[in-house]
């Protein structure tokens, strides 16, 4: 994911603003979903050659637009949704998908239990 923001230091956008920006419109378009685990803040500042406290701004003021949140030791992770019942359902699928993964379920075995959840199949 850093290796897709880039930070121009001869803009005059200030570092923070570039980054916050690139990851507000990734999170938008769809890019990074939502219970998607964002980098550490430390992790992503090195990859960008940038301060921590400079990452830590952006995702300070992403968190503000609600557009993550950070769960401390289980890190920041996407949030945004257009609308509440969807964010809840995304939430819920990711929360799936995660205890899936952790069972060793194979992906195509989790959707079919989604389907027959969903009435799609006996």
């Amino acid at each position: 994911m850093s290796d897709e923001i880039v930070v121009d230091p001869a803009s005059p956008v200030p570092p923070f603003e570039q980054v916050r920006a690139q990851l507000a419109a990734s999170i938008r378009s769809g890019d990074l979903a939502a219970g998607e685990r964002l980098p550490t803040v430390r992790r992503l500042a090195d990859d960008l050659g940038l301060a921590v406290n400079t990452v830590a701004r952006a995702i300070k003021e992403l968190e503000a637009e609600g557009l993550v949140e950070t769960r401390g030791r289980n890190g920041t992770v996407v949030s945004w949704s257009p609308d509440v019942d969807t964010a809840a359902l995304e939430q819920a699928a990711a929360a799936f998908a995660a205890r899936a993964r952790s069972l060793g379920v194979a992906p195509l075995d989790a959707r079919r239990l989604i389907d027959r959840a969903l009435g799609l199949q006996a």
